[in-house]
């Protein structure tokens, strides 16, 4: 009555199928074995109730299922399958070999498939549960296999499903195992915080808030966390209705409607959000892989989410208020004559000069332009006169504003140039040449820091070592889940406490496939790390400062314009100034 089609797309697809099938056995203990990221080998082993002989056979037959004994029950679905088409699909495009016994059983059988065809059955001692072995995914389709993914792609997704079923389930333990090398052991624990723990580190729970509401068309219940640790990468977004895990850009947009205006634009906040739901109001049959679902209540369901997350924001404070007793807070800016300007000044502080005559003559300072003057009385201080004329005078045409635009004096009027944008396109310039001529870009030293980025974001600082290294970048990997920044390239900054960021910036690159053609792939990679290291760079402050980047951007090949095309330089004539006069 439900055929959904083709559910094996990748390894992952089988991880999450048979792992599936396990929790629905009834296990309490599931491991996965994975080997070159699932195309020789992927194994899950449960401690379930297993199946008897004729079973074992008949699970491979496409719709058998064991989960459904009316067409009723489709609309009570409490299990992660119940269509009989996963076995039957990882059959057809591969080879395995299950081996299964029921606790009742004296012995197990043995039943082995090979492209959809029953290639042998026989009796075997072993525990009770199943095992399924699934090798060679795709070998009877070589353009299917051919356009896998690299191993560290294929191997973050197999985490990610992995991660999604043992949320679920915190009274279950699951290992995870990549060529002989563990990668998650986690034991049942005494909580759903506990279990988000064991997978995605601490600090990802020191970052949560309690979520709870009960409505008429549901439970919400979970965590979310907090503005200040929101993310530019996506990841540690969870929805699961029922203890599934399902995708909804419709209920993303809830939560994010509750953090307005408390994130910075293009950053994610992490949440693992669980709804119960009448399993009569959803559809969960709307995907072959079942992780979309459609819901009778979906405006409601939005209501809920949004209403819950905004509680908890504001119920933990973190909406931020006024600090009347910190009158430098940002919270409280210092309002311009038009009431609409908000200048970042500061106080000034009381002083005078009381040595001061106005009335003194007025001299033209030499080698200045027209009209700059200062008085004559300032050359009877020897220290003051010698600070003027060294630091002053050299970069009187030069200022820098807000630290965001240096402005000069051109030919035609002004030239203003954006600071991060011109840093960004010196940046590329350099990171583009340790990408296609191997120059090394000078690094700077940094006082270690270490920085939890989790089993799959440590993965992909392993398998980027080399290209990361050729950078400039010294980042180590530390523990299971943590990175350690011991260097820096020129151009990134070298502050203390600036690691996590860098870090995350990182990642947010890393995460992208750059599996294509060589020249786009090397421009591309020198694009974003050029973008991610202006924006935390250290801005010039001084006039001097401002000058060696203006001289250094004048000689890179294209100085108007970043890699990506927009505006570094922009004259404004003296007739557009007069017009505002």
């Amino acid at each position: 009555m439900i055929a959904a089609g083709e559910v094996v797309q990748r390894p992952a697809s089988v991880v999450k199928e048979l792992m599936e099938n396990a929790v629905d056995a009834g296990a309490t203990e599931v491991t996965v074995v994975v080997v070159d990221a699932g195309r020789t080998l992927i194994q899950v082993i449960d401690n379930g109730c297993g199946m008897s002989p004729d079973d074992a056979v008949l699970c491979f037959e496409r719709h058998a299922t064991s989960k459904l004994q009316t067409a009723e029950d489709l609309h009570h679905i409490l299990t992660f399958g119940f269509r009989g088409e996963a076995l039957a699909s990882i059959a057809a495009v591969s080879e395995v070999t299950l081996r299964t016994r029921r606790e009742e059983d004296e012995t197990g059988v043995e039943v082995t498939m090979a492209g959809s065809e029953h290639t042998g059955t026989r009796e075997v001692q072993a525990p009770s549960g199943s095992s399924f072995a699934v090798r060679n995914i795709f070998y009877n389709i070589p353009a299917r296999r051919k356009f896998l993914k690299s191993d560290s792609v294929e191997l973050r997704h197999i985490i990610e499903e992995f991660q999604r079923v043992a949320i679920t389930r915190p009274d279950i333990a699951f290992t995870l195992t990549h060529n002989g090398k563990d990668i998650h052991v986690v034991k049942p624990g005494r909580s759903l915080k506990f279990r988000i723990q064991d997978l995605l580190g601490p600090g990802v729970v020191g970052e949560i808030m309690d979520v709870h509401a009960e409505t008429s068309i549901g439970n919400l219940s979970g965590f979310v966390g907090k503005p200040e640790s929101a993310k530019k990468t996506l990841g540690n977004q969870f929805f699961f209705v029922n203890g599934r895990f399902f995708r909804s850009p419709y209920l993303h947009k809830a939560v994010m409607k509750a953090y307005e205006n408390l994130i910075p634009e293009g950053v994610t906040p992490s949440y693992f959000l669980f709804l119960e739901v009448d399993p009569g109001s959803m559809d969960v049959n709307i995907h072959p892989t079942k992780t979309e679902i459609k819901f009778e209540e979906e405006q409601m369901l939005f209501q809920t989410v949004l209403g819950a997350v905004k509680e908890v924001l504001g119920r933990s404070g973190v909406g931020g208020g006024i600090d009347f007793d910190n009158p430098e807070e940002k919270d409280m800016p210092i309002i311009g004559p038009s009431f609409r300007e908000y200048k970042p000044q500061a106080i000034p502080s009381e002083g005078a000069d009381l040595n001061y005559n106005p009335f003194d003559p007025m001299e033209e300072i030499p080698g200045t332009s027209p009209g700059m003057t200062y008085s004559s009385h300032v050359d009877k201080d020897p220290n003051y006169g010698v600070l003027f004329q060294e630091r002053t005078l050299p970069t009187a045409q030069i200022l820098v504003v807000q630290g965001r635009y240096i402005l000069t004096q051109s030919a035609s009027g002004i030239m203003v140039v954006h600071v991060r944008r011109a840093m960004e396109r010196l940046l590329y310039g350099r990171f583009l040449k340790a990408l296609t001529a191997n120059a090394h870009v000078s690094q700077t030293a940094l006082f270690p820091e270490k920085v939890n980025v989790g089993v799959e974001g440590k993965l992909l600082f392993e398998d980027n070592a080399s290209l990361l290294s050729g950078l400039g970048f010294d980042i180590v990997p530390f523990g299971n889940d943590t990175v350690v920044v011991n260097a820096v390239p020129e151009g990134f900054s070298a502050e203390h406490g600036k690691a996590e960021e860098t870090v995350r910036n990182i990642l947010a690159i890393l995460a992208d496939d750059h599996s294509f053609l060589p020249g786009v792939m090397e421009q591309t990679l020198a694009q974003k790390f050029a973008a991610a290291g202006a924006s935390g760079a250290k801005k010039p402050t001084s006039p001097i400062e401002a000058q060696r980047l203006v001289d250094a951007l004048l000689q890179e090949e294209n100085p108007e314009f970043t890699p990506g095309g927009r505006r570094i330089i922009s004259i404004v004539p003296v007739d557009d100034i007069e017009k505002r006069f």
